[in-house]
C-alpha cells in the first residue's frame, strides 16, 4: 500500500461503542474517519481523540441520507484512494427494546428502525464497496446484536427468549442476512464481512443496568476489523466466539 496505515470509517462514532472503537483502532495504528450526523458532536469527539494523540478526523455522515453516502465515498477516494475497514455501527432502538410486541408494533416504528439499522448500512456499504475493493485486505463489520439471532429467540432455554422487540430484533436479523449474502458474494476476494455482537454494554441504549463496560464492548468489532488473512468470514461473533444465526 502506498499509505501503510490502514484507513477505517466508523458510523455513529461520536459516542458509545463507535467512539470507543475509533479510539481502539487509532491506538492500533489505524487512521480513523469518525462519522456522525451531528457535526458539532462529531467534531468534539474527533478533537477529544486527537488530543490523545490519535489519528482521527471527523466526517459528517447521516447514514439515512444517500447524498451523505456519496459525499463520504468522494471524501475517502480523494483523501486516501481506498478504504480498508468499514464498521457499520450506527443504530437505533426507538425506545422499543423489551416492549416492541409483534401484535402492536407500529408501521412507523418498523420503518424508522429498519431505515437506520438495515437499509442505511446496506446502501452505505454499496457506496463504499469500490473503495474497499482497492484495499489489500478489506474488512466490513456489521454491528449487530444477539437479539438478531433467530435460533436463540426460538429456544425457550436461551437467555433472550423472554426479551423480544420486533422492530429492533428483526432489523438486526436482516443485517445478519446482509452479512451472509455479501460475504458469500465476496468469498473469492480479500474482503471479509462479519457481524458482531458487542454484548450488553453501558451505553445510552444499553443503560447503566448493562454488565459490560464500553471498552470491553468495543473489543469484538475491533478484532473483526483487524482480522488476519486466515480469519473467519461470513460469521456472527462475540469476543471471539461464534453465535448462532
Amino acid at each position: 500500500m502506498a499509505n501503510a496505515k490502514k484507513i477505517a470509517l466508523i458510523t455513529g462514532a461520536n459516542k458509545g461503542l463507535g467512539f470507543e472503537m475509533a479510539r481502539q483502532l487509532s491506538q492500533a495504528g489505524v487512521t480513523v474517519v469518525l462519522t456522525a450526523r451531528d457535526p458539532k458532536k462529531g467534531e468534539a469527539a474527533a478533537e477529544q481523540l486527537q488530543a490523545e494523540g490519535l489519528d482521527v478526523q471527523f466526517l459528517k455522515l447521516d447514514v439515512t441520507d444517500p447524498a451523505d453516502h456519496a459525499a463520504a465515498a468522494a471524501f475517502v477516494a480523494e483523501k486516501f484512494g481506498r478504504l480498508d475497514i468499514l464498521i457499520n455501527n450506527a443504530g437505533i432502538s426507538a425506545g422499543e427494546l423489551g416492549t416492541g410486541k409483534a401484535s402492536t408494533t407500529s408501521q412507523d416504528v418498523l420503518h424508522q428502525i429498519f431505515e437506520t439499522n438495515f437499509f442505511a448500512p446496506v446502501a452505505l456499504t454499496q457506496a463504499l464497496l469500490p473503495l474497499l475493493q482497492k484495499s489489500e485486505a478489506g474488512r466490513i463489520v456489521n454491528m449487530s446484536s444477539i437479539l438478531g439471532s433467530q435460533a436463540l429467540h426460538a429456544d425457550p432455554n436461551s437467555p433472550i427468549y423472554n426479551f423480544k422487540s420486533l422492530a429492533y430484533d428483526a432489523s438486526k436479523t436482516a443485517l445478519n442476512s446482509f452479512t451472509i449474502h455479501l460475504s458469500q458474494e465476496l468469498k473469492d476476494t480479500s474482503i471479509k464481512v462479519n457481524s458482531a455482537h458487542p454484548g450488553w454494554v453501558k451505553t445510552d441504549m444499553g443503560t447503566d443496568a448493562a454488565p459490560m463496560e464500553i471498552p470491553e464492548g468495543g473489543e469484538t468489532g475491533v478484532a473483526l476489523a483487524l482480522l488476519a488473512e486466515d480469519g473467519p468470514a461470513g460469521g456472527f461473533f462475540h469476543l471471539g466466539q461464534p453465535l448462532p444465526w
